[in-house]
Formats: structure tokens, C-alpha cells, sequence
């Protein structure tokens, strides 16, 4: 060690120097947090911007923690788009709060890889109890529990959450009908479905041609309709193929639409097929008993997931992820080589979390849940999630009063799609008009939005769910809207 540290220099751990550097550290992130209103929004830098203004390569000697800071300052700041900014409304949230920081500080103080039980025991079983404790706020049916045959993991993301569930349907399959039958296996969702899904089909070896995206209507909200699944599933199993997945969504990425799970969940179980529900953004309003009701069925899904890390104030990444048949995740993801063998594993005494996962490695990621479960109580995480869905409902009401805009879809939790009428014999229906006006609401850096596109008609969608975000920051934003669509109608 002293070899080659000089006096002064920074030692790869010293408790002092780290109680010296942390503190720094913490001082910089707060100050960042108090000023977080003072940056554009959406970064507003070029592609290639920081190219320029870092050296070829790295130092060879060491560099002092404040020469860093400055850079982040006016280097990185400049280039990063500021998820935690109240005035943060694009796409979904990405919850960041003291509980979930603190969390992630502890998890990389510890700084363990927690693949099987025997690498740190905490880990796991801190992990099995908290999603208990989660399911159990959820009030997901007991078979998702860890006392049964199934219960919870956290995943990095929703995306994998899919892909483990639809490989361990594609094995639990092919296993019946043999490997040669992977040509004929059919997945189903609907064309709201978030695209994780294709790419599943696209890792697991699904040919592309048998991924089914249903095509939904504004009639049923974007909801997956039971009728045309059945439709399609009967049309595919005269010609031969096996239906072998379902993924329904709670709060698609669109527009929030909800799949009716407990007609779906029936037609899955009785055509012997694989029922996974996402509800990656609209979990966490199901911990609100008013919200509950939007997973009612989920009794029928063999997997379910929610995005701790969008609305549950938890840090990046944390998405939990149920089965009730924990030994079908396992007879697809296990591998036991010779250096992993140990008792625990071997008596078949304890869940080692490797093998319900893609990867060997894991972070130790309860932490932060447990934090954040702890630290503000059910009752203050309900408060959280209804404050948000009440923002967006005042937004609703803004947009609902002023006859140049209209809501388009109905909103449910705490997303508004909408967008500006476009005068008389518009001949793309307003969709250049809503583009242009996305474009120069985010260029102003006063707030970002995102869009999407339902039965060709270009949307504006709001979310609120940034911690930060009060009913100033709302009416603020409506502001700008307004403002940037009186100038564009002006210059029509």
C-alpha cells in the first residue's frame, strides 16, 4: 500500500478519508438538490459536447476531489437531463429520495455480491422478507409469498423481469413438447405492450413471426381486448402453433391503459399458457386501497412485476418481480459449477437469487427498499402516490378548460395524454402541430415532456411523479404550454 500511495494521496479505503471525501460528496448533492430548478430541464447540449472538453486520457497522477467537482459543474451538469427536477414530466418517474440515496450508500459501503446465500445470508433474506412485505401491501394472493412455492426477487429492470419469466415459460414448454417445437410456441400481448417484450422474444429465440402484438382500440381505452386474444389463439392453434405466453399490462407506457386481468387470466389457464403481469409504473398506486382494484385478477398470473425505482421513491434500479413457481425460474437460470458449491446450496436450505436471474452477480438492493419501507411508513407512501395522482388531476382540469387542447385518453393514475386541436382541414390531423409544439415547450428548458402516438395521432403525455413536483410546478408548466401554443397557432 504505501508503496505507492505518496502522503496525501487518496488510499483505496481509509475510514478518515472517506468520513473527509463523503461528506464532500454529500454537501455537493445537496446543493445540487437545492438548485435543481435553476437547469434546463432537458440538457440542451449537442451530441460529441463533451468530446472536446475532456483530456485524450486518463491522469497519471491523482487529481483533487474539488479539480472534479468543478468539472461536474460545468462538464456533466450541462449534459445531464435532471429526472429529479419538479419540473420533470416525460415518459414515467424515476423516484430518487433520502431513504432510497441512503440505502444505495449503505449498499455500496458494504459492497457485496450477493449471488447465493452462503456470499452474505442478509442479502437474501432481507430480500425475501421485504418483497413479502411488499406482496403483502400489494395484497398479492399468498402463493406469491416466499413461505410457498413461489415468491419475490428484485431485478435491475422490468425488461429483464420479462425476459426471466418467458424463459422459464419457453422451457416449461419445450419440456413438454421438446426443444424441436420452439418454431411453434406463441407469445401474446397487446400493441401497447412496452417493447421489453419483443426483445424477450428476441433473446429467447422466439421467431419473430410468432410474437403477437394485438392490436388495441380507442374504444376499450388501449386495453388488450379477451375477445380478439381468443380470436387470434384459436386461429394460431388450427394451423398447429402453441400459445405458450401471455404479458397483459397495469398502466402501459402509452397511456396507462389497464388489461383486464381476470378475463385474460382464465383464457391463458385454460389454453395452458404462461400469465405474466406488468405493472411496472401502476404498482405502486395499487398500495392505495382505492387503486387496488386495477390488479384485481392477478390471483390468475403465474408472475407479476413493479418498478420500485419509477413511483416507490426507491433509487435505480430495484424492480420487483413475483412467481408462485420459484423451481420453474431455476430449472432455466441454474447453472452449479464446482467453485460455488457450498452446504447451504447443496442440502437445498436456502434461495440462492443467481439462479432466478440473467446474471451470477447482484447488488444488494433491498437495502434501499427496506429503507424507504421504513424510514416513511405505508401511510406515507400512500399520501406520496394520491399528492401525485391529484397533481395530475388538477393538470386534467387545466387542459380541460381551455378549448384549444383536448384529453384523449381518460386518465387513471398520474399520467394526462393530450393534445392542441389543429385549426379546420388540417390535413396530418394536428400531428406536426403537437410535435413542433413538443419541441419548443423542452427547447425552452422550463419543463420536459414526452409523447406518443395512439391510432395515428400524435400525444402529448404529462406524468407527474418527480418527489419534488408541488401544484406550482403543475400550473407552471400548463403555463408554458400555453404560452408555446399560443405562438405556434399565431405563426399558423
Amino acid at each position: 500500500m504505501d508503496g505507492y500511495n505518496r502522503d496525501g494521496d487518496l488510499k483505496p479505503m481509509d475510514a478518515e478519508q472517506f468520513r473527509e471525501h463523503a461528506h464532500k460528496m454529500v454537501d455537493f448533492i445537496a446543493d445540487y438538490y437545492k438548485t435543481i430548478e435553476n437547469f434546463p430541464v432537458l440538457s440542451q447540449v449537442q451530441p460529441g459536447y463533451l468530446h472536446n472538453m475532456l483530456p485524450d486520457s486518463a491522469p497519471n497522477h491523482p487529481e483533487s476531489l474539488d479539480d472534479i467537482f468543478n468539472d461536474v459543474q460545468a462538464k456533466i451538469l450541462p449534459g445531464v437531463t435532471h429526472w429529479q427536477s419538479p419540473n420533470y414530466f416525460a415518459y414515467y418517474p424515476s423516484n430518487s429520495s433520502i431513504a432510497g440515496f441512503l440505502g444505495e450508500m449503505l449498499s455500496a459501503g458494504l459492497n457485496i455480491v450477493g449471488f447465493s446465500w452462503i456470499t452474505s445470508p442478509a442479502a437474501t433474506e432481507l430480500e425475501m422478507i421485504v418483497l413479502d412485505w411488499l406482496a403483502k401491501l400489494l395484497k398479492l394472493p399468498d402463493e406469491f409469498l416466499s413461505a410457498g412455492q413461489g415468491g419475490g426477487v428484485i431485478q435491475g429492470t422490468a425488461s429483464e423481469a420479462v425476459l426471466v419469466v418467458l424463459l422459464a415459460a419457453r422451457d416449461k414448454v419445450l419440456r413438454r413438447l421438446g426443444k424441436n417445437a420452439l418454431e411453434k410456441i406463441v407469445v401474446y400481448a397487446s400493441d401497447q405492450t412496452h417493447s421489453a417484450v419483443q426483445k424477450a422474444c428476441q433473446i429467447a429465440g422466439i421467431h419473430p413471426e410468432n410474437c403477437r402484438l394485438l392490436k388495441t382500440e380507442s374504444s376499450t381505452n388501449y386495453a388488450l381486448s379477451p375477445d380478439i386474444l381468443c380470436e387470434a389463439i384459436a386461429h394460431d392453434v388450427a394451423i398447429g402453433l402453441v400459445p405458450f405466453f401471455l404479458c397483459a399490462t397495469v398502466g402501459t407506457t402509452s397511456s396507462t391503459a389497464v388489461d383486464p386481468l381476470l378475463a385474460l387470466g382464465k383464457i391463458a389457464k385454460s389454453n395452458g399458457m404462461w400469465f405474466h403481469v406488468d405493472a411496472a409504473y401502476a404498482g405502486s398506486a395499487c398500495i392505495c386501497p382505492e387503486y387496488r382494484q386495477y390488479i384485481d385478477g392477478v390471483e390468475e398470473a403465474d408472475s407479476f412485476n413493479m418498478n420500485a425505482h419509477k413511483w416507490f421513491l426507491t433509487n435505480f434500479d430495484c424492480s420487483a418481480l413475483w412467481v408462485k413457481d420459484r423451481t420453474a425460474l431455476v430449472q432455466s437460470l441454474s447453472t452449479n459449477p464446482e467453485f460455488l458449491k457450498n452446504k447451504a446450496s447443496q442440502a437445498n436450505m436456502v434461495v440462492d437469487y443467481k439462479d432466478w436471474q440473467i446474471p451470477l452477480g447482484r447488488r444488494f438492493r433491498s437495502l434501499k427498499l427496506w429503507m424507504v419501507l421504513r424510514l416513511y411508513g405505508i401511510e406515507n407512501l400512500q399520501c406520496y402516490i394520491r399528492n401525485h395522482i391529484k397533481l395530475a388531476e388538477h393538470f386534467e382540469g387545466l387542459v380541460a378548460q381551455d378549448p384549444r387542447f383536448e384529453v384523449v385518453t381518460p386518465r387513471i393514475f398520474s399520467l394526462v395524454c393530450f393534445r392542441l386541436l389543429p385549426p379546420r382541414n388540417n390535413e396530418d390531423n394536428g400531428n406536426k402541430l403537437n410535435n413542433d409544439l413538443l419541441e419548443a415547450i423542452n427547447s425552452t428548458g422550463k419543463i420536459f415532456i414526452s409523447h406518443t402516438v395512439l391510432s395515428g395521432k400524435y400525444i402529448l403525455r404529462f406524468a407527474v411523479g418527480a418527489p419534488l413536483t408541488e401544484e406550482r410546478h403543475v400550473t407552471a408548466a400548463w403555463k408554458v404550454l400555453q404560452d408555446e401554443a399560443s405562438a405556434l397557432l399565431g405563426r399558423l
